[in-house]
């Protein structure tokens, strides 16, 4: 069996010739330009172009075989511009790229909005980790504004660790992932239901019907941040919904929320064609409607059982707690043939803590501090469909998802 080899291409060594464009962006200002330099003897090494704001910066980089045409060449792009109202700029120099790019990491910034601090934070902290910035790209505007800034030269490690106490001092969400393969291709989103998906929590909403909100809202509090165990909190929760009618199932299922944003963030996976799982401390009973409604392709919660019409204050079979979120993650992964590095887990509780250590890259939504401080990255706005940005998909990708 033979291996293929795959080299990276050497770079362009000769010399020379960054034409730069700014001014009013129109349509046909890069077929002009491009129609002029078609009578030269050069090479097109790289194009780079932005808008902002309806102007135009452009930028051509090409190689020159004849240096002696550099002159005609800024002359006849100077000539384009002058007719069409822009700026340009031509610098000589030699070669492309000086060295081959390493240790390149996505750095996502999400704000509610940005401010300058705090770009100015995560770019100085990139600096003083070695890193470069090669290229930045705005994914979304509106309702919170996400900036992608590809770096090279530093480790997804490193920026995490020193990102994270920028994250905190400047209250500005930041993410760090690997880039190249590891951005692209299929995905499984695991995500916790409870104050993630939805915005309440279900055991609270069957208890007030049992009169038992306040009681049972002070356990779930403490389980959620980790203060006594999960699985003895379900057990004490659940026990105060004993003689409940099993209709009020079906008006708690009535009662519920949808996170701002989580149906987009679903119908846009799905589009994309990812698949989608929820995987709950609460119940199958309300989980497993929810998850039709949204398309999730798996699910796993707890069950309640149910004698002669009414809950008896028990759960059925083993209880979904922090070690069975992660086992279903891995489950899932398997049942998709994905390695766990293509795998995203999102919540927000303690219970969740484990799931989100195993995936390849956990998110803390709107989390409890132990659980915002240990995961890959936390969320603080209240859109559940940001996490697509941090995913690299843009709000154009998302805007066309629901086109389809």
């Amino acid at each position: 069996m033979s291996t293929r080899r795959v080299t990276v291409p050497p770079h362009y060594e000769g010399p020379t010739l960054l034409v730069s464009v700014t001014g009013s962006d129109r349509p046909g200002i890069s077929a002009s330009i491009f129609d002029a330099l078609r009578a030269f003897s050069i090479d097109v090494l790289d194009v780079e172009q932005a808008v902002l704001r309806g102007q135009l910066n452009l930028a051509i980089l090409v190689g020159l075989d004849n240096p002696d045409e550099e002159r005609r060449i800024e002359d006849a792009v100077a000539n384009v511009c002058v007719h069409l109202g822009l700026r340009v700029m031509c610098t000589p120099g030699q070669g492309d790229t000086p060295s081959p790019r390493t240790g390149r990491v996505i750095v996502t910034m999400l704000g509610h909005p940005l401010n300058p601090a705090q770009v100015a934070a995560v770019t100085s902290t990139i600096r003083a980790g070695g890193g470069n910035i090669d290229r930045i790209r705005r994914l979304s505007h509106w309702p919170v504004t996400t900036l992608q800034l590809n770096v090279s030269g530093a480790t997804a490690g490193e920026l995490t660790h020193a990102l994270a106490q920028v994250s905190v001092e400047h209250s500005v969400d930041v993410a760090v992932s690997a880039a190249g393969l590891a951005r692209r291709g299929q995905r499984l989103v695991v995500m916790d239901v409870d104050s993630t998906l939805i915005t309440g929590e279900v055991i609270e909403m069957l208890a007030a019907h049992a009169g038992a909100r306040d009681e049972v809202a002070r356990i779930t509090e403490r389980a959620m941040r980790g203060e006594i165990d999960f699985t003895e909190s379900l057990h004490a929760r659940v026990a105060t919904l004993a003689g409940l009618e099993a209709g009020v199932l079906d008006r708690v299922r009535n009662e519920i929320q949808l996170t701002p944003g989580a149906r987009t963030l679903c119908r846009t996976l799905t589009e994309l064609g990812f698949s989608v799982a929820l995987v709950s401390g609460g119940f199958l009973e309300i989980v497993g409607p929810l998850g039709e409604a949204v398309g999730a392709k798996y699910v796993r919660a707890n069950r309640l059982e149910i004698v002669d019409g009414r809950l008896t204050g028990r759960v059925v079979g083993p209880v979904i707690d922090r070690a069975a979120k992660a086992a279903a993650l891995r489950e899932f992964a398997a049942s998709e043939g994905l390695a766990l590095e293509r795998t995203v887990a999102i919540g927000d509780g303690a219970n969740d803590l484990e799931m989100l250590a195993t995936a390849g890259f956990g998110i803390a939504f709107n989390a409890k501090p132990v659980v915002a401080a240990q995961a890959d990255t936390a969320v603080s706005v209240p859109y559940l469909d940001s996490v697509l940005f941090l995913l690299g998909i843009s709000a154009e990708d998302v805007a066309e998802a629901g086109a389809v």
